[in-house]
């Protein structure tokens, strides 16, 4: 009986098959082939050159007529695969049950040419990141930026959660769930793959997305992910008419001088390290800015950073504008450079967006927008005193909250922020004083705010202001939302996610605004002060479990702190809240995981455990589990076990204890640490 190809369980053959049968295998599957390829390859590469890899990896997995098989495919090195070919549309998947062995191995062939761009070189030192011209090279086009359709907020989440992890857990996931193979036949194929662990790289994928299967497997399948469904746009077009322009100009003076001019640095001849990086003249070129329109935020479906006006009394300053460009596209050591984690300082690639440019706090500051990934901020001082200052951080996927604010000036222990053209309303609040009332912050007309003071970056921890703003009721997100600083230029954006209901679906984040999540982020908020400059994004509070105390009953919370980075990867902190008659008495930090999707819709289950000493004196092991955990059970120099979520048993303070807990729909879970 033919095999479908995701059913095909064969994934130890190895006997190659001829062109013709791999070439039927690869066109009838194509669209199959191209999105795993797609989802192994790293989302570092961007979704325009991801598209191409992908394209790439599949037609290059074709044999040739005359190569013995076997080993793994030729580095990529090629332009676009085969534009001018038109690729016969592949049956449907219901009619393709046949393709078994064919199938199976040309699928071998694209994973290792997918894995190999994770891969470095054996000789090369493994704690050195190898360079990209050690890696395969990556097809091109010419004129045209490529890109799958946009899915929602699911489709990103899952993005950013696979951008988290390795090629080969990323290619596990879509063995599991896209070629429904078994563990033992996707570790199997993983090892022949390349994969240096793929029993590991297994288990890890299993545990991303094991809450919601079938929801997983559909956004997997949506257009998200579907490199074969494209959506074009023209890439920089001054750029390419600059770079054609030069490219006319060298050959006119190849041609008259003959030989090659040599162009000497701007920064002068005394200390050619003094110019490390270069950038187009485009790019650094004033006139070339880009500019928003005043009231294009209320009339875009994308509110993010590009819907930016550019604001400030010296927009105009054409000699301003070109300092700060020329800095940086040309950084000499003189200057104090900046950069969140994860992100780059290299100079801009095409004429960023002009947001500010104006004076704050003694300084000339100007800030841009570059290509949907980074803001960057250059202030100069306005006097002789200090030394000029260039700032990065990464805001792509920025939205109505995370897009809402940037620093403008840091001075005296508070900061100044420019807001976004749709913040109609601002204030400010302290989280330690949960029942004060927000209290209104002033606004200039440039859409700079008075200074907020920051939070004690050490020491006592005796206040927290946030920023509460409300976006205009002319953009559908009109609702009020909190921002905190913890030093980097983007703000962070507080949200809550409630205990959940009896009976009722799980909860989603929310707005830290309401009473509870004022009451619960007070407690909790002193914690973040562990995140400071770690180029954080957003931070969710999730209450995911309510205890009663041995001895009396009294209730005890369970906190689980997400805190998500613009990179992707997300720290989390458990936290036990246990009764105290102060609304701001700190919670006590059980577990501290970093680069972990708990507590995130790709980890929705979380176990964790504490000592506690009751009142009496006598000392128990706690442990609380989220909604689906319905068996907690406890092992080592005390056993015990209690159905539900939550367990207390008497034990010494200095025993050595494992927990596990069983969930409603099978399998097990571990204590996180």
């Amino acid at each position: 009986m033919p095999i479908h190809p995701s059913r095909h369980r064969s994934t130890r053959s190895s006997e190659r098959p001829g062109v013709q049968q791999a070439e039927a295998a690869l066109v009838e599957h194509y669209p199959r082939l191209v999105r795993l390829a797609y989802l192994v390859l790293p989302p570092s590469l961007g979704r325009h050159r991801r598209v191409l890899a992908a394209h790439a990896a599949v037609q290059r997995a074709l044999p040739a007529r005359r190569t013995a098989a076997a080993g793994p495919p030729e580095p990529l090195r090629t332009r676009v695969p085969a534009q001018g070919r038109s690729v016969p549309p592949p049956k449907h998947l219901a009619a393709a049950h046949g393709t078994s062995s064919a199938y199976a191995w040309v699928r071998l062939r694209v994973l290792r040419a997918a894995l190999a761009y994770e891969r470095r070189p054996r000789w090369w030192p493994a704690r050195i990141p190898a360079p990209a011209s050690l890696r395969p090279a990556l097809p091109f086009v010419r004129g045209l930026r490529l890109f799958p359709r946009a899915g929602g907020a699911e489709e990103l989440a899952l993005d950013r959660t696979l951008s988290t992890v390795s090629a080969a857990v990323r290619a596990a996931f879509a063995l599991r769930l896209l070629e429904e193979l078994t563990d033992l036949e996707a570790t199997v194929l993983l090892a022949r793959a390349g994969a240096s662990d793929a029993a590991g790289a297994v288990r890890a994928a299993g545990r991303l997305g094991s809450a919601d299967r079938p929801r997983t497997e559909s956004l997997l399948r949506s257009a998200e992910f579907d490199p074969c469904t494209l959506q074009t746009r023209p890439s920089d077009l001054l750029r390419r008419r600059h770079r054609l322009r030069a490219v006319a100009s060298a050959a006119a003076l190849c041609v008259m001088a003959g030989g090659l001019v040599v162009l000497a640095a701007e920064n002068g001849p005394g200390d050619p390290q003094d110019s490390p990086t270069r950038a187009g003249s485009a790019a650094v070129d004033p006139a070339a800015l880009l500019r928003t329109a005043a009231t294009e935020w209320a009339d875009t479906s994308r509110v993010d950073f590009t819907a930016w006006p550019a604001r400030g009394d010296r927009t105009q300053d054409r000699d301003l504008l070109g300092r700060a460009l020329h800095t940086w596209g040309h950084t000499p050591r003189t200057v104090h450079v900046s950069t969140s984690p994860g992100t780059l300082s290299v100079p801009p690639a095409q004429p960023p967006r002009l947001l500010y440019a104006g004076e704050v706090d003694g300084a000339a500051v100007v800030l841009f927008h570059d290509g949907g990934v980074r803001v960057v901020r250059y202030a100069e001082p306005l006097t002789g005193a200090g030394a000029t200052a260039l700032d990065f951080a990464r805001t792509d996927d920025a939205d109505v909250t995370t897009g809402a604010a940037v620093v403008v000036s840091r001075r005296g222990g508070g900061a100044r922020f420019l807001l976004a053209p749709w913040v109609s309303e601002t204030t400010t609040r302290d989280l330690l004083a949960p029942n004060a009332p927000a209290r209104s912050l002033k606004v200039g007309r440039d859409g700079v705010t008075a200074p907020v003071p920051s939070p004690s970056p050490g020491g006592s921890c005796g206040s927290w202001p946030v920023m509460q703003l409300r976006s205009s009721e002319r953009i559908a997100e009109n609702h009020a939302f909190l921002l905190t600083d913890l030093g980097d230029l983007a703000p962070v954006h507080l949200t809550y996610t409630p205990l959940p209901g009896k009976g009722a679906p799980p909860r989603g984040p929310r707005e830290a605004t309401g009473g509870p999540a004022l009451l619960n982020w007070a407690r909790t908020v002193c914690s973040l002060r562990a995140l400071r400059g770690g180029g954080v994004r957003a931070v969710n509070n999730w209450a995911f479990a309510r205890q009663p105390l041995p001895e009396g009953g009294t209730p005890a919370g369970w906190v689980c702190t997400r805190a998500d980075t613009w990179q992707g990867p997300g720290r989390v902190l458990v936290q036990f809240l246990q009764p105290a008659a102060s609304l701001t008495a700190p919670g006590a930090v059980v577990a501290d995981r970093p680069d972990t999707a708990l507590c995130s819709r790709f980890g929705q289950h979380v176990l964790a455990g504490t000592h506690w000493r009751a009142p009496s004196g006598r000392w128990y092991v706690l442990a609380a589990g989220s909604r689906a955990v319905n068996r907690i059970e406890v092992t080592g120099t005390v056993r015990g076990s209690a159905d539900g979520t939550t367990l207390a048993v008497r034990a010494p303070q200095d025993a050595q204890l494992e927990l596990k807990a069983r969930l409603r729909e099978g399998g097990t879970l571990s204590a996180v640490r």
